[in-house]
C-alpha cells in the first residue's frame, strides 16, 4: 500500500451526497476523488481510475454496497484495495456484519464535511 492515499473512488447514488463528500474530500483533504453512482459503474470504471481506497454506500438500488464490493474483490486491480462503508446503517452488529464482508471500517451518514478526510486519513494509517 503506497504511503500516502491520493486517489479515492466514491460510489454513492444521491447526487447531494456526493456533492458534499467530493467537495469535502477534494477541497480539505486535498484527494482526488472519482464518483460513481451506481455498483455497476463503479465496476466499469474502476480499471481506468486505479484507486487507493474505496468509499462505498451500502443502500443503493440495483447492486447495492455489500453486493458492489464483492464483485470489486472478484477483480484483480482491487483485491488489495481497502474498502470503508459509508452509511446510515451503524449499529454494532451491522458494522460488525459489514466488517466480516471485508471493509476495513464504517463512516457514519450523515458525516461531517469538514472532518470527513480526517475520517479517511485515519482509516488508512489504520490500514
Amino acid at each position: 500500500m503506497a504511503d500516502t492515499l491520493e486517489r479515492i473512488l466514491y460510489v454513492d447514488d444521491e447526487p447531494d451526497i456526493q456533492t458534499v463528500a467530493q467537495l469535502a474530500l477534494e477541497s480539505v483533504g486535498g484527494f482526488t476523488v472519482k464518483l460513481c453512482s451506481s455498483g455497476k459503474q463503479a465496476l466499469d470504471e474502476v480499471a481506468d481510475f486505479m484507486p487507493q481506497l474505496l468509499l462505498l454506500d451500502v443502500m443503493m438500488p440495483e447492486m447495492d454496497g455489500p453486493t458492489t464490493l464483492k464483485a470489486m474483490k472478484e477483480l484483480d486491480v482491487m483485491a488489495n484495495v481497502p474498502v470503508v462503508f459509508m452509511t446510515a446503517k451503524v449499529q454494532p452488529q451491522e458494522i460488525e456484519e459489514f466488517k466480516s464482508l471485508g471493509a476495513l471500517d464504517v463512516i457514519p451518514k450523515p458525516f461531517d464535511p469538514m472532518t470527513l478526510s480526517d475520517q479517511v486519513n485515519a482509516i488508512w494509517e489504520r490500514a
